[in-house]
């Protein structure tokens, strides 16, 4: 392994086994690099497969010469690895996050939304049903109470007209027209809504991946070119090299008097400025779990409550509705000579009518088309959980990465390592 880097690491190999090992490895790499990339674009970013297949063959072409060919773009590539570590690696891990949620977790929310409405939809047309049956009832009682008064005894005392009129509705078509039409329209604008989303989301998670991508190149450029430019930066570590220069020069003792303002780089001590990045970047990532945390609440309240409009709507009862008519007519025979006689007065029987109408108010019917709400997929929530441990586990660990990118680049360009120690060297030497 070591072999294989300094061959990698070199900018000119020595013979042609060298150079074929070198096109080998650059080889290996462009090709895993095109199927993650390749992967990437179709299951992430969903572009079309011909457009994926036709992007990651040309990258890799693209990115095996310049692998082979150019060192210092070998040395970016390499450092954009342990980037992947840094805020910029964050970045293209929070829109995987938003992409998951939105193509898994929104759709559902807005099926059981629907749901909810279809539900509605039901109860509302059973009971305008309902509702209109029971002026049919109405009207049966009118006629059948209006004939018994009709029927008198005497027709002396027969009434002109003892039945009751109702402006019945009897064509209901056009309450389920316009019930339909209603349901037809917020299915359209929810439709309307959901793809509007989708697009919304998706045209942004891929500017934002490509700007991601394009960041981290930049980044590991900016840092090669600082490494490389300015012996000052990110140049406080005990390196091997700082180490066998003040053995040499017998001054090993200033490595020892400044232990607590440099660190060494394969340890695990953070410097101050190292925890201050730590602990401000996993707040950031605790603010975007809050919030996918609302998202996936959401979720589970939305299918919370289309289940629970289902199973209750499929349990509605017909609801009993009673009406009891009693009516009684008589009239008093001569009741001054009663009162005269002080006794109770007798009267004559015209009429008694005495009925009870049944009805019930229908709320649900089995009729209804109700899709089942949906339930929160497990899968998407483990994966949304694992890129967030991820997320954390880059939090904590960025400042080793940043280690590991000073360490590839000390790698590829040793002799502009030397300087850097040597410089470190007199500043530590000055000061003391």
């Amino acid at each position: 392994m070591a072999d294989l880097w300094w061959i990698y690491s070199k900018p000119v190999p020595a013979d042609s086994r060298e150079l074929w090992t070198l096109f080998l490895q650059c080889s290996c790499i462009t090709a895993v690099i095109g199927g993650l990339f390749y992967n990437w674009m179709f299951a992430s970013l969903e572009y079309s497969w011909h457009l994926s297949v036709a992007t990651a063959i040309s990258f890799s072409l693209l990115l095996l010469l310049t692998l082979f060919l150019v060192h210092p773009a070998r040395c970016v590539f390499t450092m954009i690895m342990p980037t992947l570590g840094t805020k910029q690696g964050r970045k293209l891990l929070f829109s995987t996050c938003i992409m998951i949620a939105v193509v898994n977790i929104t759709p559902n929310i807005i099926s059981n939304i629907k749901t909810i409405l279809q539900v509605i939809q039901c109860i509302c047309k059973n009971s305008s049903d309902s509702l209109l049956n029971s002026t049919a009832l109405l009207q049966k009682v009118s006629w059948e109470f209006g004939d018994a008064v009709q029927e008198a005894t005497h027709s002396i005392y027969k009434p002109m007209n003892g039945h009751f009129r109702f402006s019945l509705l009897q064509n209901n078509s056009l309450i389920y027209q316009k019930m339909h039409l209603a349901g037809e329209k917020i299915s359209r604008e929810f439709l309307s809504v959901e793809v509007l989303v989708k697009d919304s989301v998706r045209v942004a998670n891929r500017l934002a991946a490509g700007f991601s991508m394009l960041y981290l190149c930049f980044e590991s450029s900016w840092y090669l070119k600082n490494y490389l430019t300015n012996p000052r930066f990110d140049n406080f570590y005990i390196t091997r090299k700082l180490e066998h220069l003040a053995m040499d020069r017998r001054a090993a003792h200033l490595l020892v008097g400044s232990s607590k303002k440099l660190i060494r780089p394969t340890g695990l001590k953070l410097s101050r400025e190292e925890v201050v990045l730590c602990l401000v970047q996993a707040m950031l990532v605790t603010v975007a779990l809050l919030l996918m945390l609302v998202l996936v609440a959401m979720d589970h309240f939305a299918f919370s409550v289309a289940d629970t409009a289902v199973r209750k709507a499929a349990q509605f009862s017909a609801v009993p509705v009673t009406l009891s008519i009693k009516y009684k007519a008589e009239i008093g025979i001569m009741p001054f000579l009663y009162k005269l006689f002080w006794r109770p007065s007798e009267a004559l029987l015209l009429s008694d009518f005495d009925r009870t109408y049944h009805h019930h108010l229908i709320f649900s019917s089995a009729q209804c088309r109700i899709s089942p709400p949906g339930p929160p997929n497990p899968s998407v929530l483990l994966v949304v959980g694992l890129l967030f441990c991820i997320l954390y586990g880059s939090a904590v660990l960025e400042p080793f990465a940043r280690r590991l990118c000073r360490a590839i680049a000390a790698s590829f360009f040793q002799r502009c390592e030397e300087k850097r120690a040597l410089h470190l060297y007199r500043k530590l030497a000055r000061r003391h």
